[in-house]
């Protein structure tokens, strides 16, 4: 009698810092997984960590494992990158090493794959945190990033997803330095659908994701998804323009009826006029120059990250 072989699917974990509570979050995954019939591969990726979560995943003596180890600690996004280089299988799951993604919803997730989804995309659904500065913030990024951007990005989503092998080896076939992945996922346009969930909290440890970072991430989101800031300083650019002619014609008007000698001294109104190009050029220019800066840094095809060999 033949067997149907076992679906493979591979699940891509970011750790860094996370000796508190690798080995809990990874107990809790197998308490899934081992149910499951599929074929999982567990892709643990090291960030750079400097305290023992490498040792502790040594540990775990757990034939599913495959540790990659970054050099250093490139960032969430490229660590999963890394980690989706690596992956081979036909389903494909990302997940936190924080224990806040539950391991449960996985089930869920591949039968939505095996359905025909390229992605089931997660939306962080957290109920007890209304009036947080962090879901405030969130909630300011993804309106402003969906205003400014053609790629329309639902508010909430996490980097706890399901793809087939067709929508990462899309996701594969963009290399750029400056990785946003919640976006460019929903840049590749392939059937998805959103299943929200409630996060759970940390089982120990601390979030290793500080203000610089979001704020790094957002401006990579921004910078890479729209050329709105340039419309902005082309568009103060324009205002300023017509106001000075504007101005222009109130001042011809007095030469025209011959009442130049009710006219103010306009050193001050002059200056006022240079201190606003002035300050609006300085805003233009900075915009090119972190699109030329992000040019810089593609055209130097630097490696996302690098994986330290045994």
């Amino acid at each position: 009698m033949n067997t149907i072989p076992k679906k493979n699917v591979d699940l891509i974990i970011p750790v860094y810092n996370e000796e508190e509570i690798i080995k809990h979050t990874h107990a809790r995954i197998c308490a899934v997984i081992d149910k499951l019939p599929y074929q999982f591969t567990l892709y643990y990726v090291n960030d750079g960590s400097n305290d023992r979560t490498s040792t502790l995943l040594n540990e775990l003596n757990d034939s599913r494992i495959n540790l990659i180890e970054l050099s250093r600690n490139f960032g969430h996004q490229a660590a999963l990158t890394a980690g989706i280089d690596a992956s081979k299988a036909e389903i494909i799951i990302s997940m936190d090493g924080d224990g806040q993604h539950p391991p449960e919803m996985l089930q869920e997730m591949i039968e939505l794959v095996i359905q025909g989804y390229d992605i089931v995309q997660t939306q962080r659904i957290d109920k007890y945190q209304p009036s947080s500065l962090k879901k405030k913030t969130s909630s300011l990024f993804y309106k402003l990033i969906n205003k400014m951007s053609n790629t329309k990005i639902v508010q909430g989503t996490a980097d706890f997803r399901a793809m087939s092998r067709q929508a990462v080896d899309a996701l594969k076939e963009m290399p750029e330095y400056h990785r946003f992945l919640r976006g460019m996922i929903a840049w590749t346009g392939f059937s998805t659908i959103i299943l929200p969930y409630q996060p759970d909290e940390r089982s120990g440890g601390v979030s290793k994701y500080s203000l610089r970072k979001m704020l790094s991430l957002a401006t990579d989101a921004i910078f890479s998804f729209s050329l709105v800031p340039l419309y902005i300083g082309l568009s103060f650019g324009g205002l300023l323009l017509f106001l000075a002619l504007a101005e222009l014609t109130y001042v011809l008007s007095f030469w025209i009826r011959g009442e130049t000698s009710t006219l103010a001294p306009g050193w001050s109104s002059l200056m006022f006029i240079i201190l606003i190009v002035a300050g609006l050029q300085m805003i233009l220019i900075g915009f090119i120059g972190v699109y030329i800066g992000y040019i810089f840094q593609e055209v130097k095809r630097r490696p996302v990250y690098l994986v330290k060999k045994d």
